[in-house]
């Protein structure tokens, strides 16, 4: 079948085309209703089917490959490599399922899990979706700030962990940002089960802190069967940034996310039972839930969960050949990274990418952020298969636009994500008309019209309305999922994606909102005014970059005292929110540009930041504010 058909077939006949993807899964008691869209925008997929996610990865292969890799940890940081089988695989999700029920934890209960990317972290995602209950895991860069609204918000009943991360050899101790985020939030959960790693020191709360070893050894040869779920129960929730300071929790459902794994494993991966699979994100972002643990897993392949740098050796030295290293180990037949990642790489010998036998690898999926031109050229010469650029969300779960050569082998083009995926009905609005843009390269807002495919978002976490309000509602007159992105499509029907509508960046394939980084700024006592905007940068994709009026304006004529107020800002973004949402630079101005009724105009300091014509400025209320960014800046009018 062309893919054309096989797209048309699951937009004109949804419930026919998705009943037969259902097939790819194990059904305790098949679905009674393929689709339910009575309610939009709210849908649900395979209603009064019963499933569950951990049997569809780890016990449904235990007949036939038992024996064979499932999960293949390996840590550049402690120079380990540990290989498990799915019968082994099986062995520690039910002990870890075990310490968990010890705990109190049951079906529908919270787990919030805040774990580096060692193989543990995989077992607890498991074991959670074995006994039926709802995990949340929270990035392991987090700060004690942001781990604490999200402990508020998800109101865990256990939080997992480890004493420590590490990154480039340098210790991130995860236990004292714990306890300071219990500290800080009004949810105290009952029990914590920590990891000990031996990397750094932890002390323990009597009554509420269990090292995992002593604790689980007890639960060793525990049987616990799976918990069947309904499909439209809530299998996780993940957390990204919005408009607000508020975490905003994507939640997701059960069986429509274990069938559009699985269907995305064959149509688009074209990932084949037996073989291996590695994605290099982590577990705290939706590719490492999707990509490292689940799809992979119900697809009967090996994963490859990564902690360490591409530029990293097993010995701890400098090597930039370390992935390649591992396709060629492992016998790795597609692999999934981000574009920041192949622009560090393009810094290393390009020897590197010869060194290693890599014919076991069929393509190289990218996403995470705009995949530019030159570095997409540059690795497909280098490396000789396909690079298949993929476009979606943490709110999709799975690419709404690339190509499905598991249908039909269809070329990519550099610069575009791709074509629509099946059960995506994709389109490109004016943003404020609403009316359709048919015409080849006409820019508006890349939409999506309901319903939504399975495995997409059932709503906002605790906030039916903020769904609604969030996604549905921005588009006049149209009840549509925005994706806040500005797209154009060509002649062929292939998108390019060209940037945010909202106030969220993306910074190395991480979303971070612009307002939570303003939030923080703000709340320095020196600080009277500030405005973060993303910026267009050649190695991260996008960076923060924050413009502020100082309550002393003295500061604006003080180049030392710029300087160590610049330094105390950075402090404070990053003991908040993390290293991660620092910004590159904090700028010092006496006014920010602003409409007049008093809106920051956000867009108009984005343009002058990259050097573009920052459009139409009728409405601003004190034009010599944008002058004096050019001149902060050198860049001319």
């Amino acid at each position: 079948m062309s893919y054309a058909a096989f797209y048309r077939r699951s937009i004109e006949a949804p419930e026919a085309f998705w009943a037969e993807q259902a097939k790819l899964i194990d059904w305790q008691i098949p679905p009674r209703q393929i689709l339910d869209e009575s309610r939009p925008p709210f849908v649900q997929w395979f209603a009064g089917g019963t499933t569950n996610l951990c049997h569809n990865a780890v016990d449904r292969h235990l007949a036939q490959r038992a024996d064979q890799p499932a999960l293949i940890a390996v840590s550049t940081e402690t120079g380990t490599e540990r290989t498990y089988s799915f019968r082994e695989l099986h062995g520690e999700v039910q002990r870890v399922a075990a310490g968990l029920a010890a705990l109190g934890v049951g079906k529908g209960d919270r787990v919030l899990i805040y774990m580096p990317m060692i193989p543990e972290a995989a077992f607890t995602m498991l074991a959670c979706a074995r006994l039926g209950a709802i995990h949340c895991v929270v990035f392991g860069g987090f700060a004690s700030v942001s781990l604490a609204s999200r402990i508020e918000d998800a109101t865990p009943k256990v939080v997992v962990s480890a004493d420590a991360g590490s990154r480039g050899g340098k210790v991130i101790a995860y236990k004292p940002l714990l306890d300071e985020a219990i500290r800080l939030s009004t949810h105290k959960p009952g029990a914590v089960l920590l990891f000990d790693r031996g990397l750094a020191p932890m002390g323990l709360v009597e009554g509420r802190d269990h090292l995992a070893a002593p604790f689980l050894e007890k639960h060793r040869d525990a049987r616990v069967p799976c918990t069947w779920l309904d499909a439209t129960d809530i299998s996780y929730t993940i957390y990204t940034s919005g408009t607000t300071g508020r975490p905003k929790g994507v939640q997701r459902d059960v069986g429509g996310y274990a069938v559009a794994l699985a269907a995305s494993m064959k149509h688009i991966f074209d990932g084949r039972a037996g073989e291996t699979y590695f994605s290099t994100s982590d577990i705290g972002w939706v590719v490492g839930h999707s990509y490292i643990v689940y799809g992979p897993l119900i697809a009967g392949m090996a994963t490859l969960m990564y902690e360490g740098l591409p530029t990293q050796g097993l010995n701890r030295q400098p090597d930039g050949g370390i992935w390649w290293q591992l396709v060629e180990k492992y016998q790795v037949t597609v692999m999934f990274s981000a574009p920041t990642a192949v622009r560090v790489l393009k810094k290393q010998d390009p020897a590197l990418l010869k060194k290693y036998d890599l014919s076991s690898l069929r393509a190289l999926f990218l996403a995470g952020e705009p995949l530019d031109e030159p570095t997409a050229r540059w690795i497909s010469d280098g490396l000789g298969v396909p690079i298949i650029d993929n476009y979606w969300q943490t709110e999709s779960g799975w690419p709404i636009l690339t190509v499905a050569n598991g249908v039909e082998r269809t070329p990519s083009r550099f610069g575009s994500p791709g074509i629509p995926m099946y059960g995506y009905k994709v389109k490109i609005l004016h943003e404020s008309t609403g009316e359709e843009l048919k015409g080849a390269n006409e820019k508006g807002v890349v939409v999506i019209e309901g319903p939504t495919p399975p495995g997409f978002m059932q709503t906002v976490w605790k906030d039916d309305e903020r769904f609604v309000n969030t996604y549905w509602k921005s588009v006049p007159g149209k009840l549509v999922y925005s994706t806040f992105d500005w797209g154009i499509r060509d002649e062929d029907g292939y998108y390019y994606i060209l940037g945010r509508t909202d106030d969220v960046i993306n910074v190395a394939g991480h979303r971070l909102g612009t307002r939570e980084i303003e939030e923080s700024i703000s709340g320095h006592a020196k600080v009277a005014e500030v405005a973060v905007v993303g910026v267009a940068d050649a190695l991260k994709g996008q960076v923060a970059m924050a413009f502020v009026v100082p309550r002393d304006g003295a500061v604006l004529g003080d180049a030392q005292a710029a300087l160590a107020l610049e330094g105390e800002v950075m402090k404070q973004v990053a003991d908040q929110l993390g290293a991660l949402a620092r910004p590159s630079r904090v700028h010092f101005v006496g006014v920010l540009p602003k409409t007049r009724s008093g809106k920051l105009l956000r867009r108009a300091i984005q343009a002058v930041c990259e050097g573009r014509d920052p459009g139409d400025l009728t409405t601003i209320e004190d034009p010599a504010a944008l002058r004096q960014i050019r001149q902060l800046l050198g860049v001319q009018e």
